[in-house]
């Protein structure tokens, strides 16, 4: 491998593709990004195509929308809650991609018919991605890709038939299944024949990035929405606190799980300021307007716009506002939002330390709000914990470098990877352990108020 020189890694986003150049040593040589307006994700995003053009059959169904409610609730009053999670590690939501392709099945004129005839093809976007890269030759995803569609079961590491069954998928509309570091075939989009070798869902390529190998590992990313993983090791843990069990990206023979906590709004909170609200001109400015002030003016924003994630799952959950007062100005709105990021993955992390029963004092983040020293320093104050951001924190993108660099054998094995992992900014708790107390408590309730809007919604009453 002395002749190959760097690992190009595809970091597909919620709202922006990008490909990034990474040398031995773990560091960005080059990058390219482009946004669009179309939202898309490797994990849960839905896409079904024909198998003989490629063409897709209906756009494709982001993780965040929320039109399948209704056949999860009907899942959920059929009494198949308990198999799903047992099977798959995920609790029932319209979030993971089997009720988006049941659907499309549903309701695109004669895709069922299609499907079962064997034409169609089912795909999260690493499938949609390594397809056409390689020319339609190749119909595959990874393990960790596969354990966020609600059809695998991640104990026998294979598509679950009675779940496929009750959702009318045809076996043959999916993917062959892989571990994340594998030979998925070979590309020629980039001036060359260039072997894929790694695969993997966006928040276990973080964590592999992180260098994450280790049970009781966590790493935190702040991306459009908020994901918190720890490495679990070998033996899955089945949540009682709204937790998710998934699998983890790992080699050939090595599979290991993970715990996950998913918030569906986080970034997006602060792109909605900029965007909808116009309240900032870029998202990094919102940092110097949750500076001007000393605290939130007794604000907080439950950024629950498409519903809430771990560790609540209320899906019909909506945004909600409290505590305004006409002393509330744009300061205080603004750092009421971004200070929800820290909140949210507070929740997370407190539901993590009971389920796993260790005590997590130090958390690795990393994804684009990283790059908020006060995001950064909020979220060490409310959740007392120590604080550390990497010298490189497109660790989605390292991840997926690492997992086929390792693969070809440009990366010997794991501890010449750990051997990379640098820490940029140290962050630690300076607030009296009262004032935690009573913000947390706040937001307690600010959340109540939430669920309580979701389920007076749900029952329609006044």
């Amino acid at each position: 491998m002395e002749t190959k020189k760097y690992v190009i890694a595809m970091d597909q986003g919620t709202t922006s593709s990008r490909a990034i150049l990474f040398n031995k040593r773990g560091e960005i040589q080059s990058s390219q990004q482009r946004e669009f307006r179309r939202i898309t994700n490797q994990r849960e995003t839905t896409v079904i195509w024909d198998a003989s053009t490629g063409r897709p059959v209906y756009n494709a169904i982001v993780w965040q929308c929320r039109r399948t409610s209704d056949i999860i609730d009907k899942l959920k009053s059929d009494g198949l809650s308990g198999y799903i999670q047992e099977k798959t590690g995920l609790i029932p939501d319209a979030y993971f991609s089997a009720s988006k392709i049941a659907w499309i099945l549903r309701n695109v004129p004669g895709v069922k018919e299609r499907a079962k005839r064997g034409e169609l093809r089912f795909g999260t976007i690493d499938s949609w991605l390594i397809w056409n890269m390689t020319g339609g030759r190749v119909h595959a995803t990874d393990y960790t890709n596969a354990s966020r569609t609600m059809l695998f079961d991640i104990h026998k590491l294979c598509w679950d038939e009675e779940i496929l069954d009750y959702f009318g998928i045809p076996a043959s509309l999916l993917p062959e299944v892989r571990p994340s570091s594998s030979y998925f075939g070979e590309t020629e989009r980039f001036g060359g024949a260039i072997p894929i070798c790694g695969a993997a869902g966006d928040q276990q390529a973080a964590l592999f990035g992180q260098c994450g190998f280790n049970p009781g590992d966590v790493k935190c990313t702040y991306g459009t929405g908020g994901f918190m993983l720890m490495n679990t090791g070998r033996e899955p843990i089945h949540s009682q606190k709204g937790l998710l069990t998934t699998i983890a990206a790992g080699e050939e023979d090595r599979v290991s799980y993970a715990l996950e906590g998913s918030v569906f709004i986080a970034g997006a909170a602060i792109q909605w300021l900029r965007d909808e609200m116009r309240m900032i001109r870029t998202s990094p400015q919102s940092q110097t307007y949750c500076e001007a002030v000393p605290d939130s003016g007794g604000v907080y924003i439950v950024p629950a716009f498409s519903g809430m994630g771990a560790p609540y799952w209320e899906q019909y959950a909506r945004g909600t506002i409290v505590g305004l007062t006409r002393g509330v100005s744009k300061d205080h709105f603004i750092r009421a939002t971004v200070e929800s990021l820290a909140y949210q993955m507070n929740d997370l992390l407190s539901a993590m330390k009971e389920e796993s029963r260790l005590s997590l004092s130090t958390l690795k983040v990393d994804g684009g709000a990283s790059a908020n020293d006060f995001l950064m320093q909020f979220q060490s104050d409310i959740s007392g914990v120590h604080i550390e951001r990497p010298q490189c924190i497109e660790t989605t993108a390292l991840g997926a470098a690492y997992l086929a660099g390792l693969r070809v054998g440009y990366w010997k094995d794991r501890n010449e990877i750990r051997s990379n992992w640098a820490c940029e900014h140290e962050f630690v708790p300076t607030i009296a352990p009262e004032n935690r107390k009573k913000l947390l408590k706040g937001w307690k309730k600010a959340v109540k108020t939430a669920i309580f809007w979701a389920q007076e919604e749900e029952n329609d009453t006044v």
